[in-house]
């Protein structure tokens, strides 16, 4: 695809959870040097991507103050408690208000692994046209960071605040392309999921300073 038609894509980086399971705000666990948010937002900013809007909920106060925040590229949900699709549709909402997105890739802000390569895949895929979906694959499922063109954008912003992406990519799936991301069962909810990460021997530098 010709560069004069790349789609304009968007970012919405969730980051609002209270972290109710692990007890601490896991957006800024350290890991490499960085915190776990701090990491998301690099490779999100370094990716092919447009525009990208992280979304804070719980702890919002705490979390700007310790990372120093670009406030351009923060929102904030006051109804965070509702669940995480909320968090998603105000993003989805922000991106194509402001910027007249034609796609968007959602992610979470504790997958460490899913770095700009990752999202570069995404959105490459994307740009061949011939699916509306481009999704992550990893263990038994597909999941996020995952892609949607814009003709799915009514069906995100109809999800009740409980239901998550994966309700539309699992309801389309002849409209899915699939990324091999193995590293995606990474995920930190509880703190033996912490010290699983904390035990990842990997010698390359994922974390470059901006």
């Amino acid at each position: 695809m010709s560069l004069d038609k790349r789609k304009n894509i968007g970012i919405v980086l969730l980051a609002a959870g209270e972290s109710a399971r692990l007890g601490r705000a896991k957006q800024l666990l350290a890991f490499k040097g960085k915190t776990l948010l701090e990491i998301s937002m690099f490779h999100a900013k370094t990716s092919n991507s447009d525009h990208i809007i992280s979304v804070l909920g719980a702890n919002a106060g705490v979390i700007q103050k310790k990372l120093n925040l670009d406030q351009d590229s923060v929102i904030y949900n006051p109804d965070w408690k509702s669940g995480m699709s909320g968090s998603m549709k105000i993003g989805l909402s922000y991106l194509i208000e402001k910027y007249q997105i034609e796609a968007v890739i959602i992610m979470l802000s504790d997958q460490p692994f899913a770095d700009s390569a990752l999202i570069n895949k995404l959105i490459d895929q994307f740009q061949l046209g011939q699916k509306g979906i481009i999704t992550s694959s990893y263990g038994d499922t597909l999941g996020v960071p995952a892609l949607f063109d814009q003709k799915y954008f009514p069906e995100l912003l109809a999800l009740d605040n409980k239901e998550g992406a994966k309700k539309i990519i699992f309801s389309n799936l002849e409209d899915v392309a699939k990324i091999d991301f193995p590293l995606g069962t990474f995920d930190i909810d509880t703190e033996e999921d912490y010290q699983k990460l904390l035990k990842i021997k990997d010698d390359q530098d994922l974390f470059l300073s901006s």
